[in-house]
């Protein structure tokens, strides 16, 4: 313990000399701070140096700090400004400073002009508004706490206040404390506001108050230094002309995390509430506290104890979410500032091409620091865990998501916490551990209390009379909060009865009624009615006004469209398994791979094939010489690989396969890229054809804010208007905007609303509480539909008037319902259990398929029918015009003629004329043979039997008609425009002159 003592005393007295960054391990980069702070703030700078000693013992950093401490008296502006110019000569990357409110506009407006990242335990105003457009380059560590003090003041039921304050920073929050209450309609007043100098003229007041108003209980909201608000608090206690059990003071600055010493009596003596912000049951709380209180209280004020002021706390933490940015932006970019570091000088810090950051330019120019947006925004980005809870800040540099601890003083001078406030859920009282002296209201049993409800589904209906009914009293209606109604009444055991509200409204601010609201709020407002139980949205103005128990009903904001017809599948609904991009990559894939089989098979020896006139064909490779006159064949023409890749797609087979190596990998590759996608598009198509889809028009609120052709609007002066009306959210401000400038859209009641909806076909839609969005798609004509996510998060809660003595019993009551499953019973029996839309639900799904799912197959196969036959009716009419040119017959013999051959059997045309197949012999071969070379050649072109041989692109076939046997010979032959004929008999031609002929003839068919 003794070591430890002795280092911290080292650490802190190297750090006094101008804190240079002394470390045990030398560390390269260095990033000088600047620190300012007024004279007395002792405590705020002993947490300034212990934090810096902290860093600089982490054996993880990545940095060493050096820090340039300065204190003077800071309300004198001009040695401010000469301090900070001198500040930012010494090239420090950012400033850290606690000063005065006085002083505060000096230094916030040198960090905006140099664009000086600043960070303060507190500052008092919003310099810049976030409508500015600029960046605020401070940073506060302190909350803004005035609504805290808001809800304080009205969970006590204090209705007149007194308001004393000894700053400017306590009367710019008293400014905010006036801005958020609404004249006409608040619910407390302040009754004198006054600016103490010191102890003196405080107590002064005081005995004047006391003069007037003995007898008469004061609520004082004091809003001064810890110090001050001690002797304040003692004096008050030992001066004999003022009273103490009339007196309550709420100390409204963050002084109760002082040391409040427990031997002074006359803290019990009268009763404080105040405000903490350090939770010391927190681990990191109480390790910090281990170290913070072994200092030597001689060398480090206001250290050396197990407690730390909240202004000490919070320079604490502002020197830990500065090293929380340095370390982002050198995680993310580690040579970031050793660029600048490398061109400093002795000290000197160069900044945008000058050589230090200068003030006072000859120029007159102002040249900012090139680092400070980037600081300030990881500044603001910084997410840790720090003494005052956990550290987020908003856009605009402003704490968010913190806690207060809200404290009484015990008659023991010891504090318990009664109460915790955030900035989301503001005010929530916790057990005491203590027995508060506060008279308890108790509610009459036997008194019939009014509840104010509206008519609205499945709410409040009102019952229809049965034949011979005659209904009376709270039998005339039935609905869901009849039946809460009746449920609360019996746990409480009280008798109510139910009014409907009388202007039909829920309640907003109206400043031409009586107390300033119209609706349910208003009739609670002026004590019309006791309880109000029906689908009235908790929100926070409704809150200042009336107190509300736990919601009943948790709810959102949410869409309501017209439900759109289903779409049936399209005639060329079977495509839609695959995208337009798939079949368009399956086209080109089925070219491609035919082209490339093409060219594969063309290189490829073992494609190709020698075919003789006399013999089968000899498949080998074609480097082998041919001296029996055959010719090389290739079955993979162009047109036979597209056919090839058509049948393998089509799941069929071909006539034809490759048989080379390259050409079968290229067949393997296909046939697999085939079966992956045929039976993807198998696996998926039934899907698609039997599902009958309704496609939205709107399916999230963005779609909704993205578009004009819908028109949107919600109820006029209710909750989801507001919402709308007051939302920051730049989506919802853009809804906002649409619906006020065209205010049709906005209806008189939910029922309008939805009547709207179902006659704008799909034009309109109704921004409507989710609940009764749910019920009323459950009810007939069954036409409408719930589309995208809740807006918003709220509940529907139980409403009294403020301070009523039926808001504990009946907020007892309703989480004692949701505990029992009660509420959930009601909400299935009038939503889920009453519905008349069973038909959609109970309708089995179609596994069918009808005509209109598989038309398109038909049409397709009609179609190629009748391409087929209008390509054959071509083929004929162009082979006809041929032959008729051939021959030189007209073309209408030709038709004729090729018809004939159509139609009839055994019969063919040949040059024009029709020829019977005779069996007789011929006794001129020789002239046959001759006869037989010239048609073979066409008539334009005699040449030898070579060139005679009809050839395709790619393949050349010389296939085996002739038989050498003897006797009648019939063999037909195919013309040069592709069609057989029948030659007329021949007898034996000798070897000599049949060998020609043979030839002739086999080279010149295909």
């Amino acid at each position: 313990m003794k070591e430890k003592s002795l280092f911290f005393v080292c650490v802190f007295t190297i750090l006094s000399v101008r804190l240079k960054g002394v470390s045990c391990s030398i560390i390269s980069e260095k990033i000088p701070l600047g620190a300012i702070f007024e004279q007395g703030a002792d405590d705020v700078q002993s947490a300034f140096r212990f934090a810096i000693a902290h860093h600089q013992n982490d054996s993880g950093r990545r940095f060493e700090l050096q820090a340039y401490v300065d204190v003077i008296n800071t309300a004198d502006a001009f040695k401010l400004s000469r301090l900070i110019c001198n500040q930012f000569s010494r090239g420090v990357y950012s400033m850290l400073g606690a000063v005065s409110p006085d002083s505060f506009d000096t230094l916030h407006s040198y960090s905006n002009t140099f664009q000086m990242p600043f960070v303060t335990p507190w500052f008092p105003e919003k310099v810049l508004t976030p409508s500015s457009g600029f960046l605020d380059y401070a940073t506060s560590m302190r909350p803004e706490y005035h609504q805290a003090i808001i809800d304080t003041v009205k969970y006590y039921g204090w209705r007149r206040i007194i308001y004393l304050y000894d700053s400017n920073d306590g009367l710019l929050r008293l400014q905010q404390i006036y801005q958020a209450l609404i004249p006409g309609n608040e619910y407390f007043q302040i009754r004198t506001v006054r600016r103490i100098g010191n102890v003196t003229e405080a107590l002064q007041f005081l005995r004047g108050l006391e003069e007037h108003s003995r007898w008469e209980n004061k609520y004082v909201v004091l809003d001064c230094s810890a110090d001050m608000a001690k002797e304040i608090v003692v004096g008050h206690v030992r001066d004999i002309s003022l009273g103490r059990r009339t007196y309550h003071y709420l100390l409204s600055g963050l002084v109760m995390d002082d040391r409040w010493e427990a031997e002074v009596v006359e803290y019990g003596a009268i009763n404080i509430t105040g405000f903490r912000i350090v939770d010391s049951s927190r681990k990191h709380v109480r390790d910090f506290l281990e170290g913070w209180k072994r200092l030597d209280p001689s060398q480090s004020a206001g250290a050396g104890r197990d407690s730390i002021s909240a202004q000490a706390a919070l320079m604490y933490d502002a020197v830990s979410v500065l090293v929380e940015a340095f370390n982002k932006i050198l995680r993310k970019k580690p040579d970031n500032f050793k660029n600048i570091n490398s061109r400093s000088g002795r000290g000197q810090l160069y900044n945008n091409g000058s050589k230090i950051l200068d003030c006072n330019h000859s120029s007159g120019r102002v040249n900012p620091w090139e680092h400070g947006d980037k600081i300030s925004r990881y500044l603001r980005k910084a997410e840790i865990e720090g003494l005052t809870g956990e550290i987020r800040f908003n856009e605009e540099g402003r704490r968010q998501n913190y806690t207060l601890h809200v404290v009484e003083m015990t008659v023991n001078s010891a504090m318990v916490k009664v109460a915790e406030w955030t900035d989301e859920t503001g005010f929530t009282p916790v057990a005491a551990k203590y027995i508060r002296l506060k008279p308890q209201a108790i509610f009459e049993r036997n008194k019939t209390y009014v509840v104010t409800t509206i008519v609205e589904e499945p709410y409040i209906m009102v019952r229809k009379e049965e034949p011979g009914e005659y209904l009376v009293g709270n039998e005339r209606f039935e609905g869901y909060c009849k039946d809460l109604a009746d449920l609360i009444a019996k746990k409480l055991s009280i008798n109510y009865e139910l009014r409907i509200v009388k202007d039909g409204k829920y309640g907003s601010e109206n400043t031409e009624v009586k107390g300033g609201w119209d609706g349910m709020v208003g009739e609670l407002v002026r004590n019309e009615a006791d309880l109000a139980i029906a689908p009235i949205t908790i929100t926070s103005a409704r809150e200042r006004v009336i107190d509300f128990s736990k919601p009943f009903m948790s709810l959102g904001i949410s869409i309501m469209i017209k439900k759109p017809m289903k779409q049936k599948p399209g005639v060329f609904s079977f495509l839609n398994p695959l995208s337009q991009e798939i079949w368009i990559s399956v086209v080109f894939a089925f070219v491609g791979v035919s082209i490339v089989l093409y060219v594969v098979s063309r290189f490829s020896p073992y494609e190709w094939r020698i075919l003789h006139h006399m013999e089968e064909p000899i498949r080998h490779p074609p480097h082998l010489h041919m001296n029996s006159g055959g010719t090389m064949a290739n079955d993979f023409s162009l047109l036979n690989s597209l056919w090839f890749s058509l049948a393998a797609f089509m799941q069929q087979g071909g006539d034809i396969s490759p048989r080379s190596i390259s050409g079968r990998i290229v067949g393997a590759c296909w046939w697999f890229f085939t079966l992956i996608i045929i039976s993807s598009y198998t696996a998926n198509l039934a899907a698609f054809l039997t599902v009958e889809r309704m496609v939205a028009p709107i399916n999230s609120p963005e779609d909704l804010a993205s578009q004009t052709e819908v028109e949107y609007g919600t109820l006029m002066h209710g909750a989801t208007w507001d919402f709308f009306k007051r939302s920051q959210i730049t989506l919802y401000s853009r809804m906002w905007e649409f619906m006020n400038s065209r205010k049709h859209v906005f209806v008189k009641s939910y029922d309008e609303g939805i009547k709207r909806v179902r006659q704008s076909k799909g034009k309109y839609a109704l921004l409507i509480e989710s609940p009764k969005n749910d019920y009323t798609n459950e009810r007939e004509p069954c036409d409408t539909m719930k589309v995208g996510r809740n807006f918003d998060a709220k509940g529907f809660g139980v409403a009294t008037p403020l301070g009523s003595p039926l808001r504990d019993a009946v907020n007892l009551a309703v989480l004692s319902l949701k505990e029992d499953g009660e509420l959930t019973k009601l909400k299935n029996k009038w939503w889920y259990d009453r519905t008349e839309c069973l038909k959609d639900k109970q309708e089995s799904p179609r596994n069918e398929l009808s005509l209109s799912n598989v038309a398109g197959v038909f049409y397709i196969l009609i179609g190629g029918l009748f391409v087929a036959m209008g390509v054959a009716t071509l083929e004929f009419c162009y082979k006809s015009h041929l032959e008729a040119k051939r021959a030189k017959i007209p073309i209408s013999d030709a038709i004729k003629n090729k018809a004939r051959l159509t139609l009839g059997v055994g019969r063919d045309c040949d040059n024009g004329r029709h020829k019977k197949i005779h069996n007789s012999h011929s006794n001129q071969p020789q002239q046959h043979a001759n006869n037989l070379n010239q048609q073979q050649a066409p008539p334009h072109h005699q040449q030898p039997a070579q060139n005679n041989c009809h050839s395709t692109a790619v393949v050349t076939r010389c296939p085996r008609h002739l038989n050498a046997h003897a006797g009648n010979l019939t063999m037909p032959r195919t013309n040069h425009q592709g069609y057989q004929h029948l030659h007329q008999p021949h007898h034996y031609t000798p070897h000599h002159q049949r060998q020609q002929n043979v030839l002739n003839v086999g080279m010149a068919t295909t």
